[in-house]
């Protein structure tokens, strides 16, 4: 594990020192560089929270990850810089599901001037970090909302966002309670990393997105949608979108269109 070869393959312009700028350069740089995605999980790989395995996967093989494995490694990387960094559980769809899905998402606290919130795992969430203070802020076209609440904060996403928010505690994590979702949403047939294929990644203007046959993209003017129709080209467009090249990923298709019809319903003929 070698801090060099991260900040090279994110393409990270400068001296890293532990303060605002370097911290908000490493987080965009993350984002333009490393999609989002649960390929493995799709493919019925381990996936845990052990940082080398992360490490390998994300560094050394050129891959992407999901929240444990994108803030890990950002984690770790901020951590070898000097930054002093908390580790918080947060809890996507809260809002609506209630407390049970607490730690279902990580994210991190970086404590410089004040706190600030950085995360690179919420797919098409924040581009930069922000501080820990009830506020409304625009980044590059997008209005997203940190709203405090009696025991929690609320990140609210921007209108065009998968998930619309997710709450968390300004508190260091339950690692257990990371470990069980963790193997809870890479196993259950029920979580919905299981049941569909997502890849998600931060391009200068917006979003592009793979979510099973459909494809966007999403910038501040709106959202365009196409749908992929082989298997060819969905690796194709991982390859070209989404800097991803999982040849297994092929086998997925079959189950990918069906997904599909069931959601949608078969295309239609005549």
């Amino acid at each position: 594990m070698n801090l060099d070869t991260y900040l090279e393959n994110i393409w990270f312009a400068g001296d890293p020192k532990p303060d605002l700028d370097t911290l908000k350069q490493i987080h965009r740089q993350h984002l333009l560089t490393i999609p989002f995605e649960n390929l493995d999980v799709q493919l019925g790989r381990t996936v845990d929270l052990d940082i080398r395995r992360i490490y390998s996967k994300l560094v050394e093989q050129g891959r992407g990850g999901w929240c444990y494995e994108m803030n890990g490694l950002l984690e770790w990387a901020l951590k070898e810089i000097g930054f002093d960094v908390m580790r918080m559980a947060g809890g996507v769809w809260r809002a609506g599901r209630g407390d049970s899905v607490l730690g279902n998402h990580l994210l991190l606290c970086v404590q410089l001037d004040q706190p600030w919130i950085a995360d690179v795992g919420f797919g098409d969430g924040i581009f930069e970090p922000v501080p820990l203070t009830p506020h409304v802020f625009e980044q590059r076209g997008f209005s997203y909302r940190l709203e405090r609440l009696e025991d929690y904060w609320r990140l609210h996403n921007h209108a065009g966002g998968a998930a619309d928010s997710y709450d968390f505690r300004h508190a260091p994590a339950d690692e257990e309670l990371f470990a069980q979702k963790c193997r809870w949403l890479s196993t259950a047939a029920e979580s919905p990393f299981v049941t569909g294929l997502v890849c998600q990644k931060f391009i200068p203007q917006g979003y592009d997105i793979q979510v099973g046959r459909v494809a966007k993209q999403v910038t501040p003017q709106g959202k365009r949608e196409w749908l992929i129709d082989s298997a060819d080209e969905l690796l194709e467009a991982l390859g070209d979108r989404f800097g991803i090249d999982v040849p297994e990923v092929a086998g997925l298709w079959d189950q990918i269109v069906a997904r599909h019809e069931e959601f949608f319903g078969p295309p239609k003929t005549g």
